[in-house]
């Protein structure tokens, strides 16, 4: 194992413990026994000179940790050395059967929420227009949050000085909601079933409590809140 550590001094202290010994050291093989044992339970790599510590006086942990590489080649667990220790890992090729994929919810910030109900319910809005709404400036990371979700994107220009981008929501912000198109938005109580809204709903949300409350439905195109 030329790996830059100097183990020909660890196993010359290994045998100065062996004399100063008044018992013999155990066989090879329960040598070999022990390091596993101490590997396995352990969390992080384990050094040589920590095995020399552990493991009884005359113990050669170099020799046994060599016999206990080659014992593993080709398992699904092997002996590895992670820089000057070494430990016990899954083989590269059997990484795939580690990973687990979890869906993490996360809840849009009561800006976020506001800024969302006013695209949903007003689309295709400025940020302007959504500014003199919530009566408050938008931050930057609001919008990019929505369109990392890909729940807005970017609409048509306004045909007004300047012609500011406007936002509208996306086909993957329906379908998250099971809608067929925007004549049927939702309302707190389906942002509460996702996990995206707390009990208490907060104040900037009218728009989308309006939803909730109405019976009539909005139109696919959705009436335009500043005229041009």
């Amino acid at each position: 194992m030329n790996d830059g550590v100097d183990y020909s001094s660890v196993a010359a202290e290994a045998k100065e413990q062996a004399r100063d010994s008044l018992f013999d050291a155990p066989p090879m093989a329960e040598q070999e026994r022990m390091v596993e044992a101490v590997l396995f339970a352990s969390a992080e790599p384990v050094t040589v000179r920590d095995l020399v510590s552990r493991m009884p006086h005359g113990c050669n942990p170099v020799e046994a940790l060599e016999y206990l590489r080659k014992r593993y080649e080709g398992r699904g667990v092997r002996v590895v050395q992670v820089g000057d220790a070494w430990a016990m890992r899954t083989a590269p090729d059997l990484g795939f059967l580690m990973q687990k994929e979890t869906v993490e919810t996360r809840k849009l910030s009561r800006a976020a929420i506001e800024t969302l109900a006013i695209i949903a319910y007003h689309q295709p809005v400025t940020r302007a227009e959504i500014e003199e709404i919530r009566g408050v400036s938008v931050s930057r990371g609001t919008i990019d949050q929505l369109l990392e979700m890909e729940w807005i994107r970017l609409g048509r220009r306004k045909m007004t000085p300047g012609r500011p981008v406007t936002f509208v929501v996306t086909p993957v912000f329906l379908d998250h909601f099971g809608l067929e198109s925007a004549r049927d938005l939702p309302g707190l109580k389906e942002l509460r079933a996702a996990g995206l809204l707390e009990n208490r709903p907060p104040p900037g949300a009218m728009a989308l409590g309006q939803g909730e409350e109405r019976e009539d439905h909005h139109d696919e195109e959705q009436p335009e809140l500043f005229g041009d």
